[in-house]
């Protein structure tokens, strides 16, 4: 994957948003280490000529994960991804569940059957079967939940379009002029006449 200024053509991974961004998922990843789990591909220490002190993140591969790790109790929000084995798809969903972020999550399966299991009994936002998490795009909502989410609206999908939209209700009434009008007016409700 190349990591460039998002402006560049054929880039795939940006720059993080902000130095402490960047600094922060470089602390997980180090925090990661400390804990244990094995960094299969470490994005730390990426230079993008021109671009040297920017906010690069290389994508980052963490495996053997554990619940208890605070790789896995933190949402990174940077483009690393965080490996945890289970035995089970029970196993798996009641795992996931436990943590307090809704954002997504995905499975890879060719079974049917576990795949609707899996749709129906997670508990989060987004979900992937056999694709990677589906990301928020404007024609469909972001819809993370529990600790992934703060307040009721999304800014993605209909939620969205209804946020940036300034609804109107208009009543009014229209006492007519029997001189222009061949019926009268009248101010009973439809249903009463």
């Amino acid at each position: 994957m190349q990591v460039n200024a998002g402006h560049v053509d054929g880039t795939d991974i940006g720059p993080m948003i902000t130095p402490q961004a960047k600094q922060r998922a470089e602390d997980l990843i180090q925090s990661a280490i400390d804990e244990g789990a094995d960094v299969l591909l470490d994005g730390r220490g990426v230079v993008v000529p021109g671009y040297e002190t920017g906010n690069f993140l290389g994508p980052t591969v963490i495996a053997n994960a554990t619940g208890d790790m605070q790789c896995y109790r933190e949402e990174i929000f940077g483009p690393v991804l965080v490996c945890v084995n289970v035995d089970t798809l029970e196993e798996a969903i009641a795992f996931t569940n436990a943590n307090p972020y809704g954002n997504g999550c995905a499975l890879f399966t060719s079974n049917g059957g576990a795949a609707r299991k899996y749709r129906h009994e997670i508990d989060v936002g987004q979900v992937g079967i056999n694709v990677p998490i589906p990301v928020p795009l404007p024609f469909f909502s972001f819809t993370g939940s529990r600790a992934s989410i703060r307040g009721d609206l999304n800014f993605y999908g209909k939620t969205g379009v209804q946020f940036f939209t300034n609804l109107k209700t208009v009543v009014s009434q229209w006492k007519f002029d029997e001189t222009t009008v061949s019926k009268k007016a009248t101010t009973a409700m439809p249903t009463m006449n």
